[in-house]
């Protein structure tokens, strides 16, 4: 059985009551969950969860075979037990601050240089990011100003972040929907989660966002490097 993703109904939820379905090891698996498990680049949600009375740190999440995994020292209660979660909040609104922002800062490189997307990370502790672009020949030191100056003008725009999702076939109608050097969606994934900044954007994405862009904050670009032959890195924070 797989974990209901509350993070999916509501972005800015904290706690939830859940109940456990099932445990490999020192791995919870829970009926429905906020905690966000490790993928597309974000890190998982790190938290607590209360266990007889007791609240026990949750290693950042992630999935062991298809579920989500809360992970936790200690004993491990059996499964139909009922239990409370709640996320480690301040990180993940950082978290979701930075994925939005990287998604503003694909958009400007795309849009100004017609370059893809060849890998995105985020720190787990959510001090930076980081995206790689195939921009075989640029100097990417020559245009960090230019693309802070081009994101933080966007971000400035307070435009609405939503979510939803599209069947697959309709989803890829959607001209640059995926914006990866190399398209990684499944062909077993049938319907598409769509992440749109109303008039800025609009990308196939599974992770967590804010609202709006004017939650992101300033954005600084803090590094670059020419990683090879054909890839830019750029790295970023974001500053209240």
């Amino acid at each position: 059985m797989s974990s209901r993703p509350l993070y999916y109904d509501d972005a800015y939820r904290r706690e939830f009551a859940g109940a456990v379905v099932g445990s490999e090891e020192q791995a919870i698996f829970l009926d429905q969950t906020c905690f966000y498990p490790r993928g597309g680049g974000q890190p998982g949600d790190s938290g607590e969860l209360e266990i007889d009375g007791v609240w026990r740190p949750v290693a950042p999440a992630r999935r062991i075979k298809g579920q989500i995994a809360h992970i936790v020292d200690g004993e491990i209660p059996a499964a139909g037990t009922r239990l409370r979660g709640r996320i480690d909040w301040d990180r993940r609104f950082r978290l979701m601050r930075l994925h939005t922002a990287l998604h503003v800062l694909s958009q400007v490189v795309f849009s100004e240089y017609g370059a893809q997307v060849t890998g995105a990370n985020i720190a787990d502790d959510g001090a930076k990011a980081r995206m790689d672009f195939a921009l075989e020949g640029m100097r990417i030191a020559e245009i960090l100003g230019d693309l802070e100056k081009a994101t933080n003008d966007l971000i400035g725009q307070g435009a609405a972040v939503k979510t939803y999702e599209l069947p697959r076939a309709e989803a890829f109608q959607i001209p640059d929907l995926i914006r990866s050097h190399i398209n990684l969606l499944p062909e077993s994934i049938t319907q598409v989660r769509i992440v749109e900044i109303v008039g800025i954007d609009l990308q196939a994405d599974g992770g967590t966002h804010v609202a709006s862009t004017d939650q992101i904050g300033t954005v600084k670009m803090i590094g670059g490097a020419n990683k090879g032959r054909i890839n830019r890195r750029v790295e970023i924070a974001v500053a209240d």
